[in-house]
């Protein structure tokens, strides 16, 4: 499975590093102030990095849950985005629900590798056929770099074909 000609000519351009950090500042600044990487992003899966230090540190000098969401969200949002961007209809895409599990304190740097899609992929498509709502719950892995699991997330994103 492979993303269509429009859906790769968006994911070439979230690859750069310099335009990736343009769009980040255009759309979303506090991403961008939070220093997010895209690590990966490709027809299996997306990584999304997240600093240590200052701009993702609480007061307990581990990393803010915050920062874990959104890094989180980042990781299912860029595939979603990328998707939308290639569907054959417009389709509008929100955030609909958010959960977190956090098992262990990250110090540091950390990763947050989500692996469907596929399933992205599917919700999007029967949303640009259809003029009902399709929900799609997205399981993301938030890891430490030497790879212990430290938290997981479930993002629920709504896909929407527009009139």
């Amino acid at each position: 499975m492979s993303f269509n000609e429009k859906s790769e000519a968006v994911r070439r351009r979230f690859l750069k590093p310099w335009t990736f950090r343009a769009h980040l500042l255009a759309r979303l600044p506090l991403a961008a102030c939070a220093g997010l990487r895209l690590v990966r992003l490709d027809e299996d899966g997306c990584t999304v990095r997240l600093p240590g230090g200052w701009r993702t540190q609480n007061p307990f000098r581990s990393t803010y849950f915050a920062a874990q969401l959104m890094a989180a969200e980042m990781s299912t949002g860029a595939p979603a985005m990328v998707l939308v961007e290639g569907a054959p209809a417009s389709v509008a895409v929100i955030l609909r629900d958010l959960r977190a599990v956090f098992t262990k304190k990250i110090v540091g740097p950390s990763l947050y590798t989500f692996e469907g899609v596929a399933e992205l992929r599917d919700a999007v498509e029967r949303a640009a056929a259809q003029t009902e709502e399709t929900r799609c719950t997205a399981r993301v892995v938030g890891t430490m770099l030497d790879g212990t699991p430290a938290s997981e997330f479930e993002v629920t994103w709504s896909f929407k074909r527009r009139k």
